[in-house]
């Protein structure tokens, strides 16, 4: 069986930003759900372990909603960049990024090289 041709760069990003939307709306109504949840208790957390359980939860969804519309974001100026015939150029440096990363992470602004200069990485040639 002959592998397929990756989708285009369009078709991906829309994929990815899909995905990225329908996380963010079930992450939203979870933080709701705990939101009620946690209005219904007592609010001392001494003698109520589970008012600290709600909140510590609420917290992880508020940072995992954060990085879904970070990533919605990212998306967009992806598509941005797209329109503007800028797709797949390094943000950093100019460069090329390879198309396997741009089919793993279609929002990708940087090459490799770059990348890890970000995270203070730097690369082995």
């Amino acid at each position: 069986m002959a592998s397929a041709d990756p989708p285009p760069a369009a078709e991906r990003i829309a994929a990815a930003r899909a995905e990225a939307i329908a996380r963010a709306a079930a992450l939203e109504v979870q933080v709701a759900a705990l939101a009620e949840q946690q209005a219904l208790t007592t609010h001392d957390d001494e003698h109520d372990p589970e008012g600290v359980t709600i909140g510590f939860e609420r917290a992880q969804l508020l940072g995992l909603l954060g990085g879904a519309r970070d990533e919605i974001a990212a998306l967009d100026r992806a598509a941005e960049r797209l329109r503007e015939g800028r797709y797949g150029d390094c943000a950093d440096c100019g460069a090329a990024i390879p198309d396997v990363r741009l089919e793993a992470l279609p929002a990708a602004e940087t090459c490799l090289a770059c990348a890890d200069l970000r995270r203070g990485r730097r690369r082995r040639r």
